[in-house]
């Protein structure tokens, strides 16, 4: 078969060759490489890459494989990060000037785990700064671009972590995920996306931006490789008191198991209101006729208080944001100004300096729910209705296997179109939110394009703990629509061949 373009292939075709000796590690990272080298001037997903480290990575794999003694089948698959995940002696900038030249002293447990499994861990993707926005166009240094059109955003905050795996730079990503930042980018980009129950990936050594609503998950351009990725970083993890116990983590068999049942799906009828682009909502429904054609049966369920969920997200998440980053003191770690006349000038300048537009925005939202006179109306509020938000989902689920719906409102808008307004850009995750405020379970995966040939993303929700019933619904729309594995166009111009 010819190798140019194994980039392109997802992460179980690429274990299979792998196994059975007819591709290296080499040629696939190289192959990654070279994409970068060609495709990332115009995407600029990455920050940075450690090329010789990424080699010698997959040259250890290969002389694992020759041995006879793979790690697993992501043994030797290139798989990108995210810039808030920590790997040892890489840089970990979280896209701010804050972190500018700070290197990761250790491993995060995720990162440590898919090091377990062989994987090879290179790159650091952009990001909006600290993972606060919807777009990538807050990181410190520079916006990514979406590889179907570079005029647009790619999402966020996730966005490298998106575009790198649809302009097939790597054949996965990390990213994470507070408040739709894999699902809402996997829709822009039309890739797979996926947000696992709160708990199941440790945060151990994910940078914090809001502790209750953070997880790590994948980028991939099918769903088998969410699978994959789940079962190699998946587990409990003692340094994460968040972390879940006990739990049975083989998601490839699971979802295999669950195959051919005609589920009950639950449509929530909030997440079709007013904002929705009549082109996403076309695709959407299509894909909803496609599950009532395949024997499932549909209803429409209600979330009544869903139209809550972003104001209670950007309060309970800047409220936690604004305590994660006060750390960022200028004294300890991180940027410190050089202009500082006392010990009170050196914080604030430093903060002033370190911190882009964005984070302050929400440092000085999450101090003001927080404060003294403001607490019980704004904050103890907020966690009142979302534990009305997460009763809702429960009652929806003790009628349906699971929820879906349109992953986002419209498909990617330009860039710059909505840096002045802070609120519509936030308005973007508002079919997201809601699962990251109860801790469920919750994808994108590709159901369409728009007219003007950008991706629609479907999302599912399930209840907590379900991953391998909702992979297994998403799997049934993909095998029978081949979106997956689609790749951008090179020169980022929809409609025209890559």
């Amino acid at each position: 078969m010819s190798h140019h373009n194994l980039n392109t292939l997802t992460a179980v075709e690429l274990g299979e060759l792998l196994a059975a000796g007819e591709i290296s590690s080499v040629a696939l990272t190289q192959a990654c490489l070279d994409r970068i080298e060609s495709v990332d001037p115009g995407v600029k997903a990455f920050l940075s890459v450690d090329r010789e480290d990424a080699l010698s990575q997959a040259r250890a794999s290969d002389e694992r494989r020759a041995a006879g003694q793979p790690l697993g089948p992501l043994d030797g698959i290139p798989i990108a990060l995210k810039d808030i995940v920590a790997v040892t002696g890489q840089p970990l900038t979280c896209a701010s000037k804050m972190l500018e030249n700070f290197v990761s002293p250790y491993d995060a447990t995720a990162v440590h785990k898919l090091k377990e499994a062989g994987a090879v861990l290179f790159g650091r993707l952009n990001m909006d700064e600290f993972a606060m926005g919807s777009s990538t166009e807050n990181s410190a240094f520079g916006r990514t671009s979406n590889p179907w059109d570079l005029d647009r955003v790619p999402g966020g905050s996730s966005g490298g972590s998106a575009a790198s795996v649809a302009a097939a730079e790597t054949v996965l990503s990390l990213g994470s995920d507070t408040g739709g930042s894999i699902r809402q980018p996997a829709a822009f980009c039309g890739t797979v996306g996926l947000k696992p129950t709160y708990g199941r990936i440790s945060r151990y050594g994910l940078v914090a931006f809001a502790s209750s609503l953070d997880q790590i998950g994948p980028f991939t351009r099918c769903v088998e490789d969410a699978a994959m990725f789940l079962d190699a970083a998946c587990g409990h993890d003692p340094k994460d008191s968040t972390s879940l116990p006990g739990l049975e983590t083989n998601f490839l068999e699971g979802m295999k198991n669950h195959r051919d049942r005609p589920w009950k799906i639950g449509v929530p009828k909030e997440f079709f209101a007013e904002g929705l682009d009549p082109e996403v909502r076309a695709s959407v429904e299509s894909a909803i006729q496609f599950y009532k054609e395949s024997g499932c049966t549909v209803e429409e369920v209600s979330l009544p208080h869903s139209s809550y969920a972003v104001p209670v997200y950007y309060i309970l998440a800047t409220a936690e944001a604004s305590s994660n980053l006060a750390r960022y003191d200028g004294i300890r770690y991180g940027h410190r100004s050089s202009e500082a006349t006392d010990g009170i000038d050196l914080y604030y300048k430093s903060r002033g300096e370190g911190f882009g537009e964005e984070v302050k925005r929400r440092i000085m939202l999450g101090t003001y729910v927080l404060s003294s006179g403001y607490y019980d109306a704004y904050y103890l509020k907020a966690q009142k209705v979302r534990s009305l938000i997460r009763k809702d989902f429960d009652d929806a689920f003790s009628k349906v296997d699971c929820l879906i719906g349109p992953a986002t409102p419209t498909v990617a808008f330009r860039a710059g179109e909505k840096t002045d307004d802070p609120l519509s850009m936030y308005l973007s995750d508002v079919y997201t939110i809601s699962a990251n405020l109860a801790g469920l379970p919750a994808m994108s995966l590709p159901c369409g394009m728009s007219s003007d040939g950008c991706p629609i993303g479907l999302q599912v929700i399930s209840p907590v703990l379900q991953e391998a019933e909702m992979l297994a619904v998403a799997k049934r729309f993909e095998e029978a629509h081949p979106y997956s594995g689609i790749v951008a166009p090179s020169n980022g111009k929809a409609g025209s061949a890559s």
